[in-house]
């Protein structure tokens, strides 16, 4: 095997190096979650400070245009009221009039005001009031077009990233992890989690920042109008926040509930959708339902208090506005009366004050998507934080093309460190050996081949490839010297030719043929409507088991690995295509270190040494005759085997 010396390399993993693990324990930290959600913005300072500014000048824009249309209120309102007194007098002389009826509120009114007697309403001025009003709306809402356009690829991008941060976790990621995990929940937490945060953040976000920029300019708006009255709105804020706070940590909770059940149900359905034949067989339907049953209740029941406590938010909050409106428009009605007040203003206030409950409100509704999102990032930081396989080590061996000697050398590994599964293993593999192992359940058997690979990492003692300790190679580099078929064989959506290139980093139309031929399955390829090209997934009823195991071999083929490992590669099929399967499995193994686990002995006589497994030991080794000859466990397994054959 050569060898040579890359650059420092980091944490890595091969295709299947993510796919099992336990989840951690959830921090059910608000404060913590949200402030690293936001930090995961940090790349788009520069887009989200032009969004703020943005948002600033659309909102302080805005915030004139009450003031400006309570101008056009007052001159059609003292236009009506010169209208109404004779010309030629001056306001004095009316005001002095007023008071000598007796009608004093009605004199000081008029005498604060800019009455003109005789004169009616000039339209002009009122035109250009309203004019500059829509022309203020008009830019404050093109303004905050551009900065949702601007918030809308923050809010992707972000979440893009995110998605990248998940996806090269999954590689980082021991198998240990997923023998744990459900892969519903797992999903769950990639996707569904994901687009909530998206969902959260663009929803959220910008309209959280609008409404505090808002509730900050009306509210100097409302002091320059009347600080008596805007003491009044300013009530509304503390009680507002008082009932937001004590509802949102209520409904907090039954968020982070919401999504564990979510995932707990997506689990299940994946599981009854993989496995829905054989509940059909074992007639399970019943329990499946129940269970599904049980599983929907649990998430409607929290979906429900999630949904209820975080909509009572906004109604709580817009009925204590409203109760200080109401307020507003009294004082507001007395205070014109008396002409302390212009008729305008109160228009006006009476507009802020809607403006200022609007976003109190708002935020308010907006803890929904909040508390949601935010519950959404928790579940996926506790994915994003789980522990990470073992590090390469800085001088990591790079592997060219391995020669296929392996040995175990006092090898000890343990799921649990009190229950020890394999104890002391001492092995020498020659290259270009087939190595049989077998054994019943629990023996071992797939921990061993997991180790070669470094989906798990030894305990003690070590795993060397051509003299090298596996744990100074790359595992992508390890990896590729091996080729995979396996029982449970995986077909991805696409072409079947892009099937069998899987194995291959250059797969060229012709070297797919030739694996295909050296597979066996050539034929079947050409009796396809579509041949190479035609389309197949994993759940493709139309592809037989046999069919599909072929495929995998011709993807072995393809990749042309060193080493061989197959896992019960032919317990699934029918004689005639078990006997095609055998003859390209042979093909396969010429000239390759082939490790074959299977519990159908009668596949295994030729290997060149047969390894007998119980409780992670070794208690027997050799070929098929002298084993045989031995009359010891593997006697006793095989002759159980050719009894349970006569049998049926």
């Amino acid at each position: 095997m050569s060898t040579h010396r890359p650059g420092a390399a980091g944490p890595r993993g091969g295709p299947m190096a993510g796919m099992f693990g336990a989840p951690p324990a959830k921090t059910k930290d608000f404060k913590a979650s949200l402030k690293r959600l936001l930090s995961e913005l940090g790349p788009e300072r520069k887009v989200l400070s032009l969004v703020l500014s943005l948002i600033t000048v659309s909102v302080v824009i805005g915030s004139f245009g009450p003031k400006i249309l309570g101008r056009a209120t007052n001159y059609i309102f003292y236009g009506f009221l010169g209208h109404q007194l004779p010309a030629g007098v001056t306001k004095t002389q009316a005001v002095a009039g007023l008071r000598a009826k007796g009608q004093d509120r009605l004199a000081d009114m008029l005498d604060k005001s800019s009455v003109v007697p005789g004169v009616g309403i000039d339209f002009s001025a009122v035109a250009k009031v309203l004019f500059l009003a829509i022309g203020v709306y008009v830019v404050a809402s093109f303004l905050m077009w551009i900065q949702a356009y601007l918030m809308a690829g923050v809010t992707q991008r972000s979440v893009f990233r995110l998605r990248r941060l998940a996806e090269e976790k999954i590689g980082r990621l021991p198998l240990s992890y997923f023998d744990k995990q459900s892969r519903g929940d797992l999903l769950s937490r990639v996707t569904n989690d994901i687009d909530n945060i998206s969902n959260s953040l663009q929803q959220g976000l910008s309209q959280i920042l609008n409404s505090l920029l808002t509730i900050i300019s009306v509210l100097i708006m409302m002091v320059w109008i009347s600080w008596e009255l805007a003491l009044i709105s300013l009530i509304a804020i503390p009680i507002s926040i008082f009932f937001s706070v004590r509802i949102a940590k209520r409904s907090q909770r039954e968020f982070v509930a919401q999504w564990d059940w979510t995932g707990k149900l997506n689990g299940h359905v994946e599981e009854m959708h993989t496995g829905h034949s054989l509940v059909k067989v074992f007639g399970r339907r019943e329990s499946a339902i129940e269970e599904f049953t049980t599983l929907n209740t649990k998430l409607r029941d929290s979906s429900f208090k999630a949904q209820f406590m975080s909509s009572i938010i906004q109604p709580t909050t817009q009925l204590v506005s409203n109760l200080i409106y109401v307020g507003i428009a009294v004082l507001g009605g007395y205070r014109v009366a008396t002409g302390s007040m212009s008729l305008g203003d109160v228009q006006a206030f009476i507009q802020y004050s809607r403006q200022f409950a609007m976003p109190l409100a708002q935020i308010a509704g907006l803890m929904n998507s909040v508390q949601s999102g935010v519950a959404s990032a928790e579940r996926l930081f506790e994915f994003l934080d789980a522990e990470e396989q073992e590090a390469e080590t800085v001088d990591a061996l790079a592997v060219d093309r391995a020669i296929g000697e392996v040995r175990f050398e006092d090898v000890t590994f343990s799921y649990n460190p009190d229950q020890p599964l394999i104890e002391n293993l001492n092995l020498i593999v020659k290259p270009g050996q087939t190595i049989a192992i077998v054994g019943p359940t629990g023996a071992g058997k797939t921990t061993l081949v997991n180790l070669i690979m470094r989906f798990y990492e030894v305990n003690s003692g070590r795993i060397t490839l051509d003299g090298n300790d596996i744990r100074s190679l790359t595992r992508d580099d390890l990896r590729r010297q091996f080729g995979m078929v396996l029982q449970d064989t995986w077909l991805f959506d696409g072409t079947m030719s892009e099937n069998i290139g899987f194995g291959s980093q250059d797969p060229t139309h012709d070297k797919v043929i030739a694996a295909a031929k050296a597979a066996n399955i050539d034929h079947f390829m050409r009796s396809l409507a579509d041949g190479y090209e035609s389309r197949v997934s994993d759940d493709n009823s139309t592809v037989s088991n046999g069919e599909r195991q072929l495929i995998t071999i011709a993807r072995a083929f393809m990749a042309d690995p060193a080493i061989l490992i197959l896992d019960e590669a032919t317990s699934s099929v029918d004689t005639r295509t078990e006997i095609m399967v055998q003859h390209a499995m042979a093909k396969l193994r010429q000239g390759r270190t082939s490790f074959v686990i299977a519990h159908r002995l009668s596949t295994i006589k030729d290997a060149d040494t047969i390894l007998v497994m119980d409780k992670g030991k070794i208690i027997e080794q050799g070929r098929h005759e002298e084993l045989m000859a031995k009359k010891g466990f593997y006697f006793d397994l095989y002759a159980s085997q050719f009894e349970s054959a006569l049998d049926t």
